[in-house]
Order: C-alpha cells, then structure tokens, then sequence
C-alpha cells in the first residue's frame, strides 16, 4: 500500500515545526471526523479536512465554506494531512511550509453522500459548520466548494451610504440623539466577508482590518481622515454583522454592534460618541478644527441617502 503520508513529510522538518509529524504510514481507519482550521499564513484562509481511510484528506478554502448556494467558493486541494491534525493548533514558524498561526475553527462529524477522484459530498455536522456540501474538481488542484441548502445567512446589503442633512443648530431634543464629530474625510463602506474586502483594491492597509475578522461578516459604515499626517478609517456604524443585516435595527442597537466588535488598530479606530451631549462636542470640534458635528437619532433605521434622521450642524 502507499504511504499517504508520504507527500505531506516531504514538506515538513520535525526538528523546525510543532505541526505532527508520524514517521510510519497512516493505518486504515473508517472514521467520520472532519476539522476546519483558521490558518493566518501568507494569505488567510480555512483547512478543511475530512478523514478517509486512516489520514485527513484536505483543501484549503481561501474565503471559507460558502453560506449561501449562490455563491461557490474556490478549494484547492492539498496533501493528505495525519490524524493527529485534527486537535493542531498552533504557530507554525515563518519559512517553514503554510507558517503562520493555525487555530481550530470547528471540528465535529460528517456522512458521505459521494466520494470519487472528482467530486465528494458530504454532511457536516458541527458546531459552527452544518449541512449539505459537494467539492468538485475543476482542474488540476483546484476545486469549489458549493453549498447544496438553503442560504444561512442574509444576503450582503448593496446600497449609497446614509447621508445627513445639514442644520444651523442642534436638534431641541437633545436627548433623542447621540453626537458625533464630522471628520471631514472621505465616507466609506466597508464590506467584509471571508477575511477580505474590496475596500482594500484602493487602500490596501486595509487588509490587515479584514483580515482580523477571520469568517465574520460585516459591513462597516465610516470615513477615511487625515490624522496626524496619516489616512484614517473612522468607523460609526454598523450595517451587518455575522450574517445577519441590521439595517432595520435601531441606531443605538447598532452602534452598540460596532462597540462591541472591538474594532481598533492603528489605521482604524472606533468613533467616539456622546448621547444627549450636543452644546460639548459642538464647542470641541470647533476648538479642534473640525467642520461641525453629526446628530444621530438614537432609534434610527439605516436610510441610504439624505436622511433627516442624521443632522450635520457646523461649528
């Protein structure tokens, strides 16, 4: 019989990666397992793995397992990995083969629907991972991965940002709002999905920003300002989070979303805000320069376009 694991050691030095490494051939097994990893290597993207006959067989899916059929996602097919892979995690050195930061994603049982040398559909039954799936080849090492039931997320919402409308003085209801500094700068959408967005085809810093959302979706509401001499994603809404849209949802619901993404890094930071709070912030963003201030409606809905319910008041 074949070593499996033969193609799989040659990529690999024991003496310089934690990964495992079994010196003999895998024995056969008829296990049903399978193991998602996240793996932050040279380019992010999910290890899928399922066993068959004694080794894990795998693909990497560079924008994870597609959550809606309409959509099929890229797999390409690697080495045969063993099974001691399905509890790995771990960092793997840089310079070694796949280096980077490996985690456990999800792990759990799957049932064979059809394995041949060009397509296989499965059932998963895990945690974070379910249903219906077929991998077929498209060529040479390529495959996809196309999702077979129903969508389990909403759709991404395609849409103009909401735009305030200006007014000499701040709403009488001060209370009814929260209040935000106008930055000045250049509004920006910023869809994620798969630990990448195309915000980043114009700014690519912005990678490392999608990049930290692993396989969470969103879509963040903000604008790009100069600050310190440095361009600066300033971020104040969120309009979907892990699959799910919030556009119907109210401000404060929202902003409440953002805050607790703890979104912070050093080309993008939360914006910050004060409810009620309209006389202070105004008298701040004129003593800092800034061109006024935005009054959001506290149960506000997204609007794209002019709304009344965002109010620019200027310093």
């Amino acid at each position: 019989m074949p070593d499996k694991l033969e193609r799989y050691r040659s990529k690999r030095d024991a003496a310089r990666t934690p990964e495992p490494v079994p010196p003999e051939p895998p024995a056969p097994g008829d296990g049903d397992a399978f193991v998602i990893q996240e793996h932050h290597a040279r380019s992010l993207h999910w290890d899928l793995r399922l066993e068959r006959d004694g080794v894990l067989v795998s693909w990497a899916v560079p924008k994870g397992l597609p959550a809606d059929p309409r959509t099929n996602h890229l797999a390409v097919h690697t080495e045969d990995h063993p099974m001691e892979y399905l509890t790995f995690h771990g960092e793997i050195p840089q310079g070694e083969y796949g280096g980077g930061t490996m985690t456990v994603w999800d792990t759990g049982t799957y049932e064979t629907e059809k394995w041949s040398d060009r397509e296989v559909k499965v059932v998963l039954r895990g945690t974070r991972a379910s249903g219906r799936f077929v991998l077929f080849r498209t060529r040479g090492k390529n495959w996809m991965i196309h999702r077979m039931d129903e969508a389990v997320r909403d759709p991404f919402p395609t849409l103009d940002p909401m735009l305030p409308t200006e007014r000499a003085r701040p709403p009488r209801d001060a209370a009814a709002y929260a209040f935000e500094f106008a930055w000045g700068g250049r509004r920006l959408l910023v869809p994620v999905d798969g630990g990448r967005t195309d915000a980043a085809r114009e700014r690519p810093w912005l990678r490392a920003l999608a990049a930290s959302f692993g396989s969470r979706s969103a879509v963040l509401d903000g604008e790009v300002a100069t600050l310190g001499g440095a361009e600066i994603l300033v971020l104040y809404d969120l309009l979907y989070d892990d699959g799910h849209a919030l556009l119907d949802r109210p401000y404060a619901e929202r902003r409440a979303a953002l805050e607790a993404l703890e979104v912070s890094g050093s080309r993008w930071q939360v914006a910050p805000s004060w409810p009620g709070e309209a006389g202070p912030v105004r008298q701040a963003a004129r003593e800092q320069g800034l061109p006024g201030v935005v009054a959001k409606r506290l149960d506000s809905p997204y609007e794209a376009g002019p709304s009344t319910s965002w109010l620019f008041i200027p310093s």
